[in-house]
């Protein structure tokens, strides 16, 4: 299955029974990115009653890591029904913040975790979701009269250039998309250039 990352930070507010519940979601590569996205959130809306939060990191749906707080509400009412949510979608490296402000109205145990789920999803259906693309590195080795064709030919393939490295020859360093692969090693094996992958 296709994995996906955020593209862009999505905002949104919904309102329950005079409770405001506005929903941050944004890409996160690591926890330390997670907390300075949290005192940002705790910064923006410091008179909030509750800052909940939830995330999931990892490369594939089977190496990943979670963590959720409920921040005050009663246990297991927001933190855990945000992290359910995220853990049902195609997504890596991704954390929600639910701020709350209450409204006078209390929603019991089962319309706290509605309205969690709710806020969660909400945002979720105005994410913009950018497909995770499988790369393999390589290490090329070539003669100087061959660098711009190299250059050429890892851009045909949508590859990046990590590094270059000059000494008797070029050595470059290059992410190429694992279905690319066939095509790009032919070319280079054509060329007569040499190249080595990167485990």
């Amino acid at each position: 299955m296709t994995r996906y990352i955020i593209e862009q930070e999505v905002r949104h507010t919904l309102e329950i029974k005079k409770s405001q519940f506005i929903t941050w979601l944004r890409a996160v590569d690591d926890r330390e990115q997670a907390m300075a996205f949290l005192d940002e959130a705790k910064q923006a809306y410091p008179d909030a009653r509750h800052h909940c939060w939830a995330y999931v990191m990892g490369h594939s749906a089977n190496s990943q890591t979670a963590a959720m707080s409920d921040d005050g509400e009663p246990s297991g009412t927001a933190g855990k029904p945000m992290l359910n949510v995220l853990q049902h979608k195609p997504v890596n490296n991704v954390m929600v913040i639910v701020i709350r402000y209450f409204g006078g109205i209390k929603l019991g145990a089962g319309g706290l975790v509605r309205a969690y789920s709710q806020a969660v999803e909400q945002a979720f259906g105005k994410a913009e979701l950018q497909p995770i693309v499988e790369k393999s590195a390589l290490r090329v080795f070539t003669d100087f009269a061959n660098e711009q064709w190299l250059r050429h030919q890892v851009k045909l393939v949508s590859g990046n250039i990590e590094n270059i490295q000059y000494g008797q020859d070029v050595e470059i360093q290059v992410l190429i998309p694992k279905e690319e692969c066939g095509s790009f090693y032919a070319a280079l094996n054509a060329r007569g250039v040499t190249f080595n992958i990167k485990e």
